[in-house]
């Protein structure tokens, strides 16, 4: 594997960051030729050779670019196509989520949202709000640990072992009186979780909400975060609790399924 190269210094000329010149470099690879050699790059973006070469260097040593076959121009690296993947899989979850929560919402009349996995942490990114008047919302774009509720769980349930290990390794902590902060325990209860597909959280995270969830996989396998359905503790009783997980694993497993087949999602915005 090649050893990163160093760019070294903070401004190229006149007040232009590196920073700013490697996106430039990036994204000349998105306007018009794949394939670019270091005098072109340099005399598109008006940067002398040494500027480019050291960039370029940079960027192959992380795969973000890479020479082409005959070794005199460079196109995008594997790194490069693995951040196009995930950019285009966040929207595509997005897309794919939003008509499937909003029915979920409207069947059920509780608060749904999305989940999105970040590090050892997730937040919420999508939700549609009950319309009771006693309900439960969320904040997004705040991170929430994974060990307490059911999105948490049913991500963590869900993750490569090894990841699930680092989490588990570190001390959980309790959120309400109902938080499971012993890790053995926890590792009985995820065991669960994946074999059944969905978890459930009954005041875990918050003393008061009670929620079920289902985990929203890439095509590739990976965890990309959780749908729930969330609500009063008191709304969530063990009927209504037999009555919603099915819905809501059906509901993830649908967003999954146009995740991986993107015309369903064009589809359903018509």
């Amino acid at each position: 594997m090649n050893e990163n190269v160093p760019l070294g210094g903070t401004a190229v000329e006149g007040g232009t960051t590196v920073a700013d010149r490697v996106c430039d470099v990036l994204l000349l690879f998105t306007q018009g030729s794949t394939e670019l050699g270091v005098s072109e790059i340099a005399r598109r973006l008006e940067v002398p050779k040494s500027v480019v070469h050291r960039i370029l260097r940079s960027l192959s040593s992380r795969e973000l670019i890479r020479h082409t076959r005959d070794g005199r121009s460079y196109q995008l690296g594997p790194a490069a196509a693995l951040l196009g993947a995930r950019a285009w899989a966040a929207l595509d979850v997005h897309a794919a989520a939003r008509p499937v929560l909003r029915r979920l919402r409207d069947e059920t009349g509780e608060t749904t949202t999305l989940s999105q996995l970040v590090g050892a942490e997730r937040t919420y990114v999508e939700q549609f709000e009950s319309r009771r008047e006693v309900k439960m919302t969320v904040a997004l774009g705040v991170r929430h640990s994974l060990h307490a509720g059911a999105s948490g769980k049913v991500m963590l349930a869900h993750l490569d072992p090894a990841e699930q290990e680092r989490i588990l390794a570190v001390p959980l902590r309790s959120l309400t009186p109902t938080t499971v902060t012993d890790a053995d325990l926890l590792r009985t209860e995820l065991a669960e979780i994946a074999r059944r597909g969905s978890a459930i959280s009954l005041g875990e995270r918050l003393p008061e909400a009670g929620a079920i969830a289902a985990p929203i996989l890439l095509p590739t396998g990976e965890v990309f975060g959780a749908i729930s359905l969330c609500g009063p503790l008191g709304r969530f009783d063990p009927d209504t609790v037999r009555r919603y997980e099915p819905m809501v694993r059906a509901s993830a497993t649908e967003i999954c399924r146009a995740i991986a087949e993107p015309h369903t999602i064009r589809d359903q915005e018509r």
